[in-house]
């Protein structure tokens, strides 16, 4: 099957189920029920509590960890979307934020939140990434963009990950699926966390080292300045 029958089987999955959850599956990383119980778990993990410097995905069924991490006193980078500033990151810092759920939101993290640039996040210690569909291995499919892969490569040309950083989801259980395609661009998960069980990934994938300059579409160079750089 390939990536993209695959993400309109699992968000179908979803509804099936009766998980999915405004603002809806189809075309984005799907919120779904339990979103806030497999925070909970991903919290209770200590690849979680012992890392102070995440990057965390903006997307709706991640909100709750974020929520937690700075309840937890820990610095929250978000992605801009499509990374298409000069400083494509939000750092929220719990000590400079009174609202702490309201700067969880992607309009409350832009209002509350200070941009930086790439080279201004520092070394990161776990990366919460957004996925449509997830193997028990630790493969990873998207929504189809490449932002996270492209996010992630960015920081490891800078130094600011490296291949140990943990790289974890939340998800519900139909959207653990037996197979999903990988290429060498992709990145893979460390932990898959569902409401229900934290799942420890062999990972038998490589990450990718950097940016690769020959995978980058010359649409994707104008549109996102750190790549210009």
């Amino acid at each position: 099957m390939d990536k993209q029958a695959l993400r309109e089987q699992t968000w179908q999955a979803l509804e099936d189920a009766g998980a999915s959850r405004f603002p809806g599956t189809k075309g984005r990383i799907p919120n779904f029920v339990g979103a806030e119980a497999a925070a909970q778990r991903l919290s209770e993990t200590q690849v979680f509590q012992r890392a102070q410097r995440i990057k965390v995905n903006p997307d709706s069924p991640q909100r709750k960890v974020r929520h937690l991490a700075l309840l937890a006193g820990k610095r929250v980078y978000v992605p801009v979307p499509r990374l298409a500033e000069e400083r494509p990151f939000v750092e929220l810092d719990p000590e400079r934020i009174d609202d702490l759920w309201r700067a969880t939101s992607i309009q409350g993290a832009a209002e509350l939140g200070l941009r930086v640039s790439a080279e201004e996040v520092g070394h990161l210690e776990l990366i919460v990434t957004g996925c449509v569909a997830v193997t028990r291995e630790g493969a990873r499919l998207g929504k189809g963009g490449g932002y996270s892969d492209i996010e992630y490569a960015i920081l490891r040309e800078l130094g600011l990950v490296d291949a140990e950083t943990p790289i974890v989801t939340t998800v519900h259980p139909v959207q653990v699926v037996p197979e999903i395609p990988m290429t060498p661009h992709d990145i893979s998960l460390d932990l898959v966390v569902t409401p229900d069980e934290v799942i420890d990934c062999p990972r038998p994938f490589d990450r990718p080292t950097g940016v690769e300059p020959t995978l980058l579409s010359e649409q994707q160079r104008a549109a996102i300045p750190v790549l210009r750089h």
